[in-house]
């Protein structure tokens, strides 16, 4: 396999499957729920994830992911992470990815701002005087300073995600795997965290984004997929994707669409 450098991809994902089976009441009802406490049945089904997604992202490309709730878009980027196994395919990463999948997932409530920022660092596997070295930026770019050194469980949603994002793109990774973070914070966070992204990729950093904000998606990706109960159904330039997107969900293309999908 070449090296980072060597290769002109970032990611390659060859026709990927993943499969799981879970169990659940046949017929729920009140009488069944009590009943499985004592042995009741259950049904075991299999459900198909994600069936047959092939996707190669370059270096230096801003791969787009979009589809309804349930589609398979979250999961194929834990896949791509090597958080979840396929089940069958194959996945090629060249080079050190940092992953924003769920904005503070990481993060221990009963710790500081402070505290979360050097736990995030070495778990991206920064040295401590290397974080000691980003710290102040980090911070800067969140706009907690004064919050900081508060317990993460004190501050709002929004507040967590912007801290969450700040150290996600400040460990200088090679590639960014982006589950809705841009979701977090106001305009203004917003318009710094997608000069961010832009700055990354200008490094020729890669990065793969999952986002129901459709006018972002066309705003920052080179390629864009979409995904249908696990099917990749489309693949190629952003606008024409995301409009056969609109089209399959029966929406036009309004600013209070392309924002919140």
């Amino acid at each position: 396999m070449p090296s980072a450098s060597e290769s002109p991809y970032a990611i390659r994902a060859t026709d990927i499957h993943l499969t799981y089976r879970t169990t659940m009441d046949v017929n729920p009802t009140l009488k069944t729920s009590v009943s499985r406490i004592f042995g009741g049945r259950r049904e075991v089904r299999t459900i198909e994830a994600l069936k047959g997604v092939s996707i190669d992202v370059p270096r230096g490309g801003v791969l787009g992911v979009i589809g309804h709730n349930g589609a398979g878009k979250s999961t194929l980027l834990r896949v791509l992470a090597g958080i979840l196994p396929p089940t069958s395919g194959k996945v090629e990463v060249y080079g050190e990815i940092s992953t924003l999948l769920s904005l503070g997932l990481g993060f221990n409530r009963n710790l500081s701002g402070r505290e979360n920022v050097m736990l995030g660092g070495l778990a991206a596997g920064l040295t401590r005087p290397e974080i000691r070295e980003r710290f102040d930026e980090i911070v800067a770019f969140s706009g907690l300073e004064e919050f900081i050194d508060f317990p993460v469980r004190a501050y709002s949603s929004g507040m967590t995600g912007r801290l969450a994002f700040s150290v996600s793109v400040h460990m200088d990774p090679d590639i960014l795997l982006v589950d809705e973070a841009l979701s977090a914070g106001d305009a203004s966070f917003k318009k710094k965290a997608t000069m961010k992204m832009r700055e990354l990729c200008d490094k020729a950093g890669s990065i793969v984004l999952v986002s129901h904000a459709l006018q972002s998606v066309r705003e920052l990706s080179t390629e864009c997929i979409l995904l249908d109960h696990g099917n990749l159904v489309a693949a190629g330039e952003p606008r024409p994707v995301i409009k056969e997107y609109q089209r399959r969900i029966n929406v036009g293309e309004e600013a209070s669409t392309t924002e919140d999908l």
